[in-house]
């Protein structure tokens, strides 16, 4: 019996994230204002909420457990009906076990925000699609950092648009916050 309940997976939103966010390299400044917005609506409608943490294995980075970088920014607020942790970048390979999770509550289906767009974002919104959950990507509720490759800098926009465009269809339905909120 499903329960006709979307759960909000929120992803690493995390305070290691605030040392990328250098002028030019971050885009969607607005992506924390939204992750507060689903936040407010999937807790005023009753919808269960995830959040999802990256403890990551690298004795250098600025998300490995014990660390200042490790802890929720402080939009991440009140307990979530699951935490999740990890190490890689789906959240569907972390602890407690999700899908497992979502499957006991009769839950088929996702909506997902949170950092790192095309890293850890796109990955959940993959294995989503996959496990045949019907998936929300709510774009504007996520960011991400312009990378390198060959030489080349890639923008945080274009990489957003880029997993955009990976999602649509195939994984996931791309939305917006306020079209997110208006179809719960």
């Amino acid at each position: 019996m499903k329960l006709n309940r979307r759960a909000l997976i929120v992803i690493d939103v995390q305070k290691g994230f605030t040392e990328y966010d250098i002028k030019g390299e971050r885009n969607n400044p607005d992506c924390e204002d939204n992750i507060v917005k689903l936040l407010t609506a999937w807790r005023e409608h009753g919808h269960p909420v995830v959040y999802v943490k990256h403890n990551s294995k690298s004795e250098t980075s600025v998300l490995r457990p014990n660390q200042p970088g490790n802890d929720f920014k402080d939009i991440i607020t009140g307990e979530p009906d699951l935490l999740v942790t990890k190490s890689v970048n789906s959240a569907f390979y972390g602890t407690p076990d999700l899908y497992n999770w979502l499957q006991e509550n009769h839950i088929d289906s996702v909506a997902i925000c949170g950092i790192q767009t095309n890293m850890c974002c796109e990955t959940t919104a993959r294995m989503a699609g996959n496990l045949g959950l019907d998936t929300w990507f709510v774009l504007d509720a996520t960011h991400t950092f312009a990378k390198e490759f060959d030489g080349k800098k890639i923008s945080a926009e274009t990489l957003a648009q880029t997993t955009a465009v990976n999602l649509s269809g195939e994984f996931a339905e791309i939305l917006s916050t306020e079209v997110a909120i208006s179809r719960i």
